[in-house]
């Protein structure tokens, strides 16, 4: 356990030092400074510098702001732009979504989960859905946000509210979620269906 803790922490603090040292030398590079000329500015040696810019060394506050000064990034903007970078993409690769059980579970449909790592609110869940049972009778779905469907495979018959729009692979229908919509008929199965909803900053999933 605590090596763990270890490594996470000298990896953070890796992280930051690569990231430290790419801003500071783009914006030097794009202010047209050679290392001396920040040397002279900042009162620092090319050598601690160099070191700084090639992350081999952790830097002081005093130093790096100092050389912020030197090159005009502000120190907040530095930090700012660490932590949009710190926010990581989250793979799923055929097949490995999270399944989870929601209502129509028990008619057939499996729903696998494309996303669940969004923090403490969830803005949107995109899930794959499949269908493969036959049966003519479908929960309604009625929840909060917008969705969006694509259908991959299979053809089927969709209600919304008093609608019915009949899909095929390549067809896609979006509308809002708060009306109770679902399968209607399912015309060709297996059926496959990606659906996308999304919720508003005041909506809760």
């Amino acid at each position: 356990m605590n090596d763990s803790i270890t490594t996470d922490k000298s990896e953070t603090r890796l992280r930051l030092e690569q990231h430290i040292a790419r801003a500071l030398k783009q914006k030097r590079i794009s202010q047209g400074y050679k290392i001396s000329d920040v040397a002279r500015i900042a009162g620092l040696s090319q050598g601690m510098i160099s070191k700084v810019e090639n992350a081999q060394v952790s830097t002081s506050l005093d130093t790096l702001s100092r050389l912020c000064d030197a090159i005009g990034l502000p120190i907040s903007k530095l930090f700012s732009d660490y932590d949009q970078v710190g926010r990581g993409a989250q793979l799923i690769k055929a097949g490995e979504g999270m399944e989870v059980v929601r209502t129509g579970t028990e008619v057939g449909h499996t729903y696998q989960l494309l996303s669940y790592l969004q923090g403490p609110k969830k803005h949107y869940e995109p899930f794959l859905i499949t269908m493969d049972d036959a049966s003519e009778v479908f929960p309604n779905f009625c929840h909060a946000g917008h969705e969006f469907i694509y259908l991959l495979k299979g053809r089927l018959i969709y209600r919304h509210g008093e609608k019915f729009y009949e899909m095929g692979p390549g067809d896609s229908l979006a509308f809002d979620a708060g009306v109770p919509h679902g399968p209607e008929k399912l015309l060709e199965v297996p059926l496959q269906l990606l659906s996308i909803i999304h919720y508003d900053s005041d909506e809760e999933a």
